[in-house]
């Protein structure tokens, strides 16, 4: 069984990004030969439909709306620096530019654009389920490259929960696959680039700090009411509409983050834009989803065997997540977990409330062991309890 949504006390629906036009057509794109060695991406938000999606000021629980871009579009091509300096946002963008894409998507519900990150030299490219979901209801997907080049594209396989999905490029080779980092080895204010198509800008490179990691971020659920939370990489390099699965990468030009999401100031008139506020999905946490998306097939999540909702704070208890219920036969009955116990911790993760915990179980794999720390009428306890997956 996995987690509902949270239940904020708050709630202000996100607004959605006005549509764009789609991208003009293009050549084709056979043999692509990369001006520049091999790439490492950043996660961008995303413009059009598949644009960045919105994480509300008031309530970060409440769905995010992805739309398009309304920028012309016109094709960029990268030529090489020989001599950026090492180490130098230069240097990144010349070394990243060539595998990052442009996903234009166009099906009955609408069209938008975002972007997307290449993982091999035949064109299997990582990106935001929010991006190619009008595809997915047979719509049709164009991959732009670069080099101003395009060719079709098909969706292979997806992943609401985590909000990603892997496209095919047709009849492609040659391409620059992206260095892949290691978003664990993060630190709060190390330097990032974020690289996409904001606003169908192709090819924008924005750069900042990582502002905080393990963020909690929940831009919605799927049909059953699972929650879509993450434990996100904060950044205040810009991320806009058209960003969205495009890379974050750290100096050494390696993608650490999928940019998928941003804070918006509710409320506030026209388009939602960059506030400083961008999130990006850890790539650890994605790459071990990824051979199952490519073979079309639903990827396994680690889950506890609990509901849970956010404490009530009404008799003067703060933090923590509560345990609506417990699944039998789980790691968390066998740990002892009871309904209305609090989890406040996890290994040495703070729970703060309910997404928290949601994201920090998403971050595991199934068969990790991890250590829970709950209250049970004031009374802290602890045990061991090894994680089971959503597809027993």
């Amino acid at each position: 069984m996995s987690y509902p949504p949270s239940h904020p006390e708050e709630s202000e629906p996100t607004r959605p990004l006005p549509p764009y036009p789609p991208a003009q057509s293009g050549g084709s794109r056979k043999g692509f030969a990369a001006a520049v060695l091999t790439a490492s991406l950043l996660v961008g938000g995303a413009a059009g439909f598949g644009g960045a999606a919105a994480w509300d000021a008031v309530s970060p629980d409440e769905a995010a709306t992805s739309t398009t871009s309304s920028a012309e579009d016109t094709p960029t091509s990268v030529e090489p620096v020989v001599d950026a300096p090492e180490g130098s946002v230069e240097q990144v963008a010349q070394q990243v530019l060539p595998s990052v894409v442009r996903l234009d998507v166009a099906g009955p519900e609408g069209q938008g654009s975002g972007s997307g990150i290449i993982l091999s030299e035949d064109g299997t490219i990582l990106t935001n389920e929010h991006v190619i979901s009008l595809a997915a209801a047979g719509g049709s997907l164009r991959v732009s490259f670069t080099d101003g080049t395009q060719t079709s594209g098909r969706v292979l396989g997806s992943d609401k929960l985590t909000d990603t999905a892997i496209v095919q490029a047709e009849d492609v080779s040659g391409l620059t696959p992206a260095t892949i980092g290691r978003s664990e080895d993060l630190r709060v204010g190390q330097d990032v680039v974020a690289i996409g198509s904001p606003f169908g800008l192709d090819a924008t490179v924005t750069s900042g700090i990582v502002s905080a990691l393990d963020r909690p971020v929940n831009v919605g659920s799927d049909e059953q009411g699972n929650a879509t939370t993450y434990p996100a990489i904060q950044t205040d390099a810009a991320i806009n509409p058209g960003n969205s699965g495009g890379p974050l990468v750290d100096l050494a030009g390696q993608v650490v983050g999928i940019n998928s999401s941003i804070r918006s100031v509710a409320g506030a008139a026209g388009e939602a834009g960059s506030i400083g506020l961008g999130f990006a999905i850890p790539i650890d946490a994605v790459m071990p989803l990824v051979p199952a998306m490519e073979a079309g097939e639903a990827p396994e999540h680690a889950r506890i065997g609990i509901r849970v909702g956010d404490v009530d704070s009404s008799d003067g208890r703060v933090g923590g997540a509560q345990v609506d219920s417990v699944e039998p036969g789980t790691g968390a009955e066998e740990a002892g977990l009871q309904a209305g116990d609090i989890i406040t911790q996890v290994d040495d993760r703070h729970i703060e409330n309910s997404d928290a915990l949601i994201a920090t179980v998403r971050a595991h794999r199934p068969g990790d062991t991890v250590t829970i720390t709950w209250l049970r009428d004031g009374e802290e306890s602890s045990a061991e309890v090894i994680l089971s997956s959503d597809a027993d």
